[in-house]
């Protein structure tokens, strides 16, 4: 019977259930292993520092691990119909006269492409792809400049953080790889982190994360936020209630833009 496992056996048990389903609430793993909360914590506990798993609010999330940038053209193609919508919604946040950050990425791109047409509003960007595919924009729209960075068609180095120094903006909408409460906000490569972190110290107001629900519980290799930085996450309806949860505990509100309609 379950509840004559062993300590590893528990543990090999809990592994496999966070294969499947990646999420789990410490009460389902109490039925699953037919044994105490108390007992489930140790176990996660003991998971948890050897980087399996990372402990949410009420149960635990597998630790995913992103070592390498994919290039733009593959993340693209990953759920496109989500960061679409994130995109919308977080563009909607967007106001009269904002002066706003915003990064590289595929979700990023999805913002800078539904800022409403206003010519007092200014955007200070790294992202080259978003400028080869804008046009005309009937806002501001200012390049950081610096070291073209061929993988991720973004700006980065001495000229952009040179650049975003001489700049205040009063939101920063923010793409990236992985969030997580333990680790904070990711990315894979450190010329993209120095310049999301630059934006984020040069910013007077929120710091919004647009990211898929498929970056929850993922660690990438560089951290450009704490999860107490954040104000916001825009990410899909694909998010968990768990997820959710957990971030609100931190002081971090939710919005998650509908697949299925224009509402949130």
């Amino acid at each position: 019977m379950s509840k004559l496992l062993i300590p590893a056996q528990r543990r090999e048990r809990i592994q496999e259930y966070l294969a499947v389903h990646q999420i789990a609430r410490s009460a389902d793993l109490c039925k699953v292993l037919e044994t105490s909360e108390a007992t489930v914590r140790r176990d996660l506990e003991w998971l948890e520092k050897r980087g399996i798993l990372e402990r949410t609010h009420g149960g635990a999330i597998l630790s995913q691990r992103v070592s390498f940038e994919q290039e733009y053209q593959q993340r693209a193609q990953q759920n496109p119909d989500s960061k679409k919508k994130i995109g919308e919604l977080a563009a909607s946040f967007i106001t009269e006269g904002d002066i706003v950050f915003v990064n590289s990425g595929t979700t990023a791109t999805q913002v800078l492409q539904h800022i409403p047409k206003d010519p007092s509003v200014t955007v200070f960007t790294n992202n080259v792809n978003a400028a080869l595919e804008l046009g005309e924009t009937g806002f501001h729209y200012c390049m950081t400049g610096g070291e073209f960075q061929s993988r991720s068609y973004s700006l980065a180095g001495r000229f952009a953080m040179e650049n975003l120094n001489q700049i205040y903006a009063n939101k920063a909408f923010i793409g990236v790889d992985g969030i997580s409460i333990k680790h904070g906000c990711t990315v894979p490569t450190d010329p993209e982190a120095e310049v999301v972190r630059r934006m984020i110290e040069r910013t007077k107001g929120q710091i919004i994360i647009v990211a898929d629900h498929s970056k929850w519980g993922t660690v990438s290799n560089f951290q450009v936020a704490s999860i107490d930085e954040v104000d916001k996450l825009i990410s899909d309806d694909g998010l968990t209630s768990s997820a959710i949860e957990s971030l609100a505990a931190h002081g971090i509100s939710c919005l998650l833009a509908s697949t299925l309609s224009n509402s949130a």
